[in-house]
């Protein structure tokens, strides 16, 4: 009975440090062992991708005279390139190869930005005249902040549920040193 409180004990410590569960852990037991705090992290890690890439995106747009559907896609495309990116890095660190890092960051992060982007974008487009904003106007900086913190809060229970399950960020556990 000790061993087993140990075992979970050293569980927490790592959770404690920003470690996103174990990919092994699909089973029902694995679930309760995900705090709120992991998957916080795991979408702070994702949302900072995001919102370079999506920032990134709607300079480049504005910039190049683009109206709204292409600096939108633009923006996506970029929010998802930076939040794979930040994965990427991490797990290359660790000495994998590139095509199984690939595989690890698409694993870990193509849901949790799927849903961030689908919330994000949906707040931009229906904010009344956020579409019409630019990036000079105070209104867009604001609504854009509003956008990334609802993405947020509503892409943190998706991450605990996969991590819980051995998936998204719990992938990348296994590569952290």
């Amino acid at each position: 009975m000790e061993h087993d409180t140990h075992a979970g004990h050293a569980h927490h410590t790592h959770e404690d440090h920003g470690h996103e569960g174990h990919a092994h852990e699909g089973h029902a037991p694995g679930i309760g062992k995900v705090s709120w705090s992991m998957a916080a992290q795991a979408t702070l890690h994702c949302l900072t991708g995001c919102a370079i890439g999506e920032v990134l995106g709607m300079v480049i747009g504005t910039a190049l005279g683009w109206g709204n559907v292409p600096t939108m896609i633009l923006a996506i495309t970029l929010a998802f390139l930076f939040g794979y990116s930040f994965t990427l890095r991490g797990v290359l660190k660790a000495g994998v190869d590139l095509r199984t890092a690939i595989r690890v960051a698409l694993a870990a992060d193509t849901l949790s930005i799927t849903v961030m982007e689908l919330i994000d974008n949906g707040v931009i487009a229906f904010w009344p005249g956020m579409m019409e904003a630019h990036l000079t106007d105070a209104m867009f900086w604001w609504v854009l902040a509003i956008a990334l913190a609802a993405a947020f809060v509503i892409t943190v229970p998706v991450n605990k549920w996969m991590i819980g399950r051995g998936k998204g960020h719990a992938v990348v556990h296994q590569y952290h040193h």
